[in-house]
């Protein structure tokens, strides 16, 4: 008995099968085995049979996306803004399409002739976070341009550290008050010597910028006197890295010790 070999047909031929029957499934899967560049022809290929097609906003995102994961960042950003101009109404794949354009163009600065102009125009967009994000990456260049930005992203917890620190590498003193108290804390430990047991107060940052808020400017005056500027405190307390110590003092018998965790 002699067995025939079955006849496969080639897989270049079961590709275009496969994509024929739902080539966006199939992109999807060659996106998660990281096969970049084929992902890219088969939502291409899409696109140029369908261009007004019922997923044609998702296919032009992911080819976005997909040309940025490949590390084509002139690429990626041009496909962004072809999918944002297309499709102005999608709000939610629209904003992060807007937020990965801007890692692209600040990669490519100095290089794209695009990517500084178009940074400096996020710098008007509607959405915070759209326009730190630029601000973030102009500053990577020394644009001061972006300083307005970068004092607003203070307020922005995802985002205030890396503005205080871009901030102060334009030379510009961060806004203390536009700094968000949120997960900081004031830790005041007491120490006497004579005994073992050391005394822990913990208060939260905002309830301390409260309690301040409501002291008059006489009580102010009287803590000045005695050596406690209580304004001062809180703005070291906002833009000091956490794990600052603000100040201690010791004698023979204790020691105090004030600090931001």
């Amino acid at each position: 008995m002699v067995l025939l070999p079955q006849a496969f047909p080639p897989a270049e031929y079961r590709l275009v099968s496969l994509v024929a029957e739902d080539p966006v499934q199939e992109a999807k899967r060659l996106r998660y085995a990281e096969r970049w560049y084929e992902a890219t022809q088969v939502y291409r290929r899409y696109l140029q049979e369908n261009p007004g097609g019922p997923r044609s906003s998702e296919v032009r995102f992911w080819l976005a996306s997909t040309l940025q994961q490949d590390q084509r960042w002139d690429d990626a950003a041009a496909a962004y803004t072809e999918f944002l101009r297309s499709h102005p109404d999608e709000r939610l794949l629209g904003k992060e399409a807007r937020l990965n354009r801007i890692q692209c163009w600040g990669i490519r600065q100095g290089q794209n002739p695009q990517a500084t102009p178009g940074l400096l125009s996020a710098l008007e967009d509607p959405t915070p976070e759209v326009r730190v994000s630029a601000a973030l990456q102009l500053a990577k260049v020394g644009e001061r341009r972006a300083i307005p930005s970068l004092q607003a992203g203070l307020g922005l917890a995802r985002y205030s550290e890396a503005c205080r620190l871009a901030l102060l590498a334009l030379g510009q003193q961060p806004d203390t008050q536009a700094l968000p108290a949120a997960g900081r804390f004031l830790v005041l430990k007491i120490r006497n010597r004579s005994k073992p047991d050391e005394v822990t107060v913990r208060i939260a940052l905002g309830l301390a910028r409260a309690v301040t808020s409501y002291l008059s400017e006489e009580q102010l005056r009287q803590m000045n006197r005695k050596g406690f500027d209580a304004q001062n405190l809180m703005d070291q307390a906002l833009s000091s890295p956490k794990g600052s110590e603000l100040f201690s003092v010791e004698d023979k018998e204790s020691s105090i010790r004030l600090y931001v965790e």
